[in-house]
């Protein structure tokens, strides 16, 4: 969609790095088809890449574009559009299967698990989003049972930081963290539990209040328990 601004100058790039996450997801997951919204919008993407994507259902994700942005360009050459796409994809997939969620707590885990997933395909650090607040402020903003379960819950506030009463991607953050904790409990994971693992058994693995004391110590991007 080049309505808003020509995307010509990147075309070849960008679908090349969208072939790349689609071949890297085919190794692990069967891959049905999807549509793909390519679109140059400015402004409207996260300011530190100059893109962003988003899952709509399970057959449809955009991938949104800005090449005004000042990190577009790096961004590009360093993988991040095939990173998002892959992030996209799998939040597609769930869809597919369990659903992305209602509740905090199921969101926390879709999130976590499409990002673990994308950093397991392609050996990346966590990403700005991912590693945003530090132990201290996660500690301090955990929620309780009630907040995890019940459904309609503030998305915007939890990940974004809407209303300024928590930090922005707080909730992608937590999210990173507590799939990272059950990963390292179950050890190796197939395609279908990437996929497919209920949110509560991720978030029982990870002590959530409810399920048990949440004791993580986080440590860089991995995450250790006290038992």
């Amino acid at each position: 969609m080049e309505a808003e601004g020509a995307l010509a100058p990147w075309r070849e790039r960008i679908t090349s790095e969208v072939e790349a996450a689609w071949d890297a997801v085919a190794c692990v997951v069967r891959t049905p088809p999807l549509d793909i919204l390519v679109q140059r919008l400015p402004g409207a993407v996260i300011p530190e890449i100059g893109m962003v994507g988003h899952a709509h259902r399970k057959g449809l994700f955009s991938l949104t574009l800005d090449p005004d942005n000042p990190h577009f360009a790096s961004s590009l050459e360093q993988g991040a559009v095939r990173r998002q796409v892959t992030h996209e994809v799998h939040h597609c997939l769930r869809m597919a299967g369990p659903g992305y969620g209602h509740t905090l707590g199921e969101a926390l885990v879709s999130e976590g698990l499409a990002g673990q997933f994308t950093g397991r395909l392609f050996g990346n650090p966590p990403e700005p989003w991912e590693r945003a607040v530090d132990e201290d402020v996660l500690r301090a903003h955990l929620p309780d049972a009630t907040a995890l379960t019940v459904p309609g819950y503030h998305h915007n506030a939890w990940f974004f930081g809407v209303g300024g009463h928590r930090p922005r991607w707080l909730g992608y953050t937590l999210g990173y963290r507590i799939v990272g904790k059950w990963l390292a409990d179950v050890g190796a994971v197939d395609g279908d539990a990437w996929v497919n693992v209920p949110a509560d058994a991720v978030l029982a693995a990870s002590g959530i209040p409810g399920a048990g004391t949440l004791r993580i110590h986080f440590q860089g991007a991995r995450a250790r328990r006290d038992d």
